[in-house]
Order: structure tokens, then C-alpha cells, then sequence
């Protein structure tokens, strides 16, 4: 009998965990070479992000200078306040869209078909992608708020670093769940898939209270932030980077982030396993966008 076949025909036990594991930590390592590939892409997003960020931390420093105020501490304020919203959605943004971009990356290396023939559960897949999304966007949201330190000075001296981190983590989760929805659209669509979850993310920055307070909705639009973890997360992370919020008193914020993430993951998993049956039934799978 080939000794390669035994460990199939005889697992040992959590052998099966270990090698799920093992094939999450590759699709990790599979898109950072991808992110290595196009590093020419990622600089060009990279330079759109900080000049779309500088622009809305001018337009508060603007702000402040046209509404006559002299104090630099409330000019301050409201540049951090964008300055916060900037850069979580920036984060959160990333984490989104990065399951998406892995397919259709797939689609442009053609290996799409055989990722998703690969003897491997597609909870270890998403698993791995989501994993190297949280690290992508980490990593990138720290480029972007290390190049905003060069031209503003805030001060972070009351923050509560700790809580922000968890805040952000926790938020982490429910926003792959909505990102694993949306990443079906380029696994459906081979054309212009990835562009259809700038629809998803558009509607979540509009009522997420990013760049304002989401009591200047309409009163029709207002119960849709209550769906969005956006809210929740920049609501935690403005609470402990302005007012150093203590993390025992975050409840209010993580919560609805937790009770979210156990709902849209599993509904998330779901439609992409859908997608995936339609896409092989139908042979989209082949198809190169």
C-alpha cells in the first residue's frame, strides 16, 4: 500500500484539525504571494487611501477655520474625529474587500477551479482568506495612519490603546461576514464581480456614521445602521481613543459587533457554498474575468 495513502485510510486523531488547519495557514501564505505579485496595485491603492484620507482631515481643518474657532484643541478634536473614522473604515474597508479581490485574483491566475476542486472544507478556505484579510488590512491601516502622523498632530495621550484593539478585532468578525457574502459576486460574475461589492460597502459607508453622526440621516435610513458593524465599531473606537473609555464599559458597542458576527458568518458561508454549487453547475468556475 503507498505510505501516502495511509494517513486517509487510517486518521489519527485531530489529524483531520491539524491538516484543516495546515491548509488555512497556506491560503494565508498562497495571498500574500498574490499581494507580492501585484504589489504595483497595492501601492496605487495605497496612495489613493492617503490622499482620499488627507482630503477629508483638510476639509475639518477647514472647517474649524471657517467656523472663526482660534482654539487649536477643538480644531484638533474634529480632525481626530474624522481622522478616527478615516482609518477604521480604511480597516474595515480592507478586511471587507480582500475575500472578494482573493477570487477574482484566483480568476486572473486561473487557479480558481482548482481552489475550489481542492479536497479541503470550505470553512478551512474562508478561514485562511479571512485570516490574511485581518492581517492585510492591520498592516495597511498602520501605513495610513502612520503617513496621516506626518501631516497632522493629534494628541492620544487619554486613549485607551487596549480597548481600541479589541473594538477593532472584535469588529473584524462580523465584517468578514458581510465580506464573505459579497466575495460571491465575482465568484458568479466573472466580468465585473469585484466591482458589484463597491455597491455593498458604498451603502455600509453611507450609513455607518464614518465622517458624521448618524443623527443626520433621515429618520428612514437610521434603522439601517443598526445592521451595520461599522457603527458599532466606530462608535467604540471614537469612545476609547476620545474619551478613553475603560474596555469593561464597551458593552454597549461589542455587544451588537458579537451578536452580528454570529449571524453573518454562518449566513455568509452559507450563500458562498451556494455560489460555489451554481458557479460549478453552470461552468463559470472556467471562465477568466
Amino acid at each position: 500500500m503507498n505510505r501516502s495513502l495511509r494517513p486517509l485510510a487510517n486518521p489519527l486523531p485531530g489529524a483531520g484539525l491539524w491538516w484543516e488547519t495546515r491548509a488555512s495557514l497556506a491560503f494565508v501564505e498562497r495571498n500574500l504571494y498574490l499581494v507580492r505579485r501585484y504589489w504595483h496595485l497595492e501601492l496605487a491603492f495605497l496612495v489613493f487611501n492617503v490622499a482620499s484620507a488627507m482630503s477629508v482631515l483638510y476639509i475639518g481643518e477647514a472647517q474649524m477655520q471657517s467656523s472663526g474657532g482660534d482654539s487649536r484643541e477643538g480644531q484638533l478634536d474634529l480632525v481626530l474625529y474624522l481622522g478616527i473614522g478615516t482609518v477604521v473604515w480604511a480597516y474595515l474597508r480592507a478586511v471587507f474587500a480582500n475575500v472578494g479581490e482573493m477570487v477574482a485574483w484566483e480568476r486572473w491566475e486561473g487557479t480558481i477551479e482548482y481552489t475550489m476542486m481542492a479536497p479541503i472544507s470550505r470553512l478551512a478556505h474562508m478561514l485562511g482568506v479571512s485570516l490574511f484579510s485581518i492581517i492585510y488590512g492591520l498592516v495597511r491601516s498602520a501605513l495610513l495612519l502612520g503617513v496621516l502622523a506626518l501631516f497632522f498632530s493629534v494628541d492620544l495621550s487619554n486613549a485607551n490603546l487596549g480597548g481600541a484593539a479589541v473594538v477593532l478585532l472584535v469588529g473584524s468578525i462580523s465584517f468578514l461576514g458581510f465580506g464573505i457574502m459579497a466575495a460571491v459576486l465575482p465568484l458568479l460574475f466573472p466580468e465585473r464581480g469585484e466591482e458589484m461589492t463597491f455597491v455593498i460597502s458604498s451603502i455600509l459607508l453611507l450609513v455607518s456614521g464614518v465622517y458624521y453622526p448618524i443623527s443626520v440621516l433621515p429618520d428612514w435610513m437610521e434603522p439601517l445602521a443598526t445592521v451595520s458593524p461599522a457603527t458599532y465599531v466606530l462608535e467604540g473606537m471614537r469612545a476609547v481613543l476620545l474619551e478613553g473609555t475603560p474596555a469593561l464599559a464597551l458593552g454597549p458597542s461589542i455587544l451588537p459587533i458579537l451578536i452580528l458576527g454570529a449571524l453573518t458568518l454562518p449566513i455568509g458561508i452559507a450563500i458562498f457554498s451556494w455560489g460555489e454549487r451554481y458557479a460549478k453547475r453552470t461552468g463559470r468556475l472556467k471562465r477568466s474575468g
